[in-house]
């Protein structure tokens, strides 16, 4: 069975009542598809709420740091590895790493960067090795900068840096092309928002037999459909974690299934509780990135068989996927979960045998 580099994600998830991403105007993101407006979920929403959410932390581990705040990092982090390097030491090393001559308390880098505390580790303890070999400073900048790729093992405490990659300019840090690319989620029909207009009563005043509201605004909201679309890379995440086995990714790729499904950004979530998981769900081992977003260019109109879009958003998902593999000839593995019937095969009722599936790199046989 030849081994498929791409595996894609497709999500199909109804949010009732909610404001999940807002722009700058405090409104719900949205984007012109198909000629109608659409709800959109931004890529940068999404993976921010995965990669904080509790199980990413059970499964993939601590996430990385993103920050420009240097000063705040070197402390943090001299005291996190005080046990084994002197705070001389890791104060120096993340100069080296970032680029700067100088590390004050508020120093603040270039741009914004995920940090793994465990590749600081990794270069104290080879500059500690190459200072205690007496090999001089501009030297160990040199050595350092030809073994980053030999750095790289150390992601493996963060993963969510493989995953998202990250972009360097400047010092020892290595720029990483990221092995997930994950798309914007848009509904797969039309949405007119609505406008709630709330207040909140100031008991105090209450109390005193007076009336009026202590505060009150408006919040814009709507429900829909949702498709979500990721592509995992396994060969750039495999050799981002410091070529691991292909087994290995793709147990990573299992968890990224499971939080596709079921991680919702927190936006307004205390005021709507928007926490619905995933209807559909299929995974498809290909040669390449593929998207399914064009099943939906024309809006999917309600049933009013069935009373919603969610339905036949997962029929005319099928329809495409079967036109489009079909005229071009793909010979992907492809299986899914569903709640609903969904006409695709093999398809379970628990994500659990999708997730083994993928682990057994698309073997369906043996879930």
């Amino acid at each position: 069975m030849t081994d498929k580099n791409f595996l894609n994600f497709h999500v199909l998830i109804s949010h009732s009542p909610s404001c999940l991403n807002r722009d700058d105007m405090n409104m719900q993101k949205s984007a012109i598809f198909g000629g109608v407006r659409r709800v959109r979920v931004s890529s940068q929403s999404l993976k921010r709420a995965i990669r904080k959410s509790g199980y990413y932390l059970e499964h993939l581990g601590k996430p990385a740091e993103r920050t420009r705040q240097l000063g705040r990092l070197s402390e943090k982090y001299a005291e996190a590895l005080k046990d084994k390097f002197e705070k001389e030491l890791v104060i120096r090393t993340i100069q080296m790493i970032s680029g700067k001559e100088e590390l004050a308390a508020d120093t603040q880098a270039d741009a914004l960067a995920p940090w793994s505390l465990a590749e600081v580790e990794r270069y104290c303890s080879r500059i500690q090795e190459l200072e205690s070999e007496g090999t001089e400073a501009k030297k160990i900048q040199t050595i350092l900068k030809k073994e980053s790729i030999s750095f790289l093992e150390a992601l493996r405490h963060s993963k969510d840096i493989a995953l998202s990659g990250r972009m360097a300019t400047s010092g020892l840090m290595t720029s990483i092309d990221g092995s997930l690319s994950v798309a914007h989620a848009i509904t797969t029909h039309a949405v007119d928002a609505d406008i709630d207009w709330f207040t909140a009563v100031d008991d105090l005043v209450t109390d005193e037999g007076d009336i009026g509201a202590g505060h009150l605004n408006t919040q814009e909201f709507s429900a829909g459909v949702f498709y979500r679309y990721a592509s995992l890379n396994i060969r750039q995440l495999q050799e981002n974690l410091g070529n691991i086995p292909r087994a290995e990714a793709l147990s990573i790729g299992k968890h990224v299934l499971r939080m596709m499904a079921v991680i919702v950004p927190s936006a307004k979530q205390n005021t709507f509780a928007a926490h619905n998981p995933a209807d559909f769900v299929m995974a498809s081992f290909s040669d390449m990135p593929l998207s399914l977003a064009n099943a939906f260019e024309e809006p999917v109109q309600r049933d009013r068989k069935s009373g919603g879009f969610l339905i036949p958003s997962i029929l005319k998902l099928n329809d495409y996927w079967t036109k489009i593999y079909q005229g071009y000839g793909l010979e992907d593995r492809t299986a899914a979960f569903s709640l609903r019937e969904s006409g695709f095969s093999p398809c379970w009722n628990k994500l659990s045998d999708l997730e083994k599936w993928i682990e057994k790199d698309g073997n369906e046989g043996d879930k």
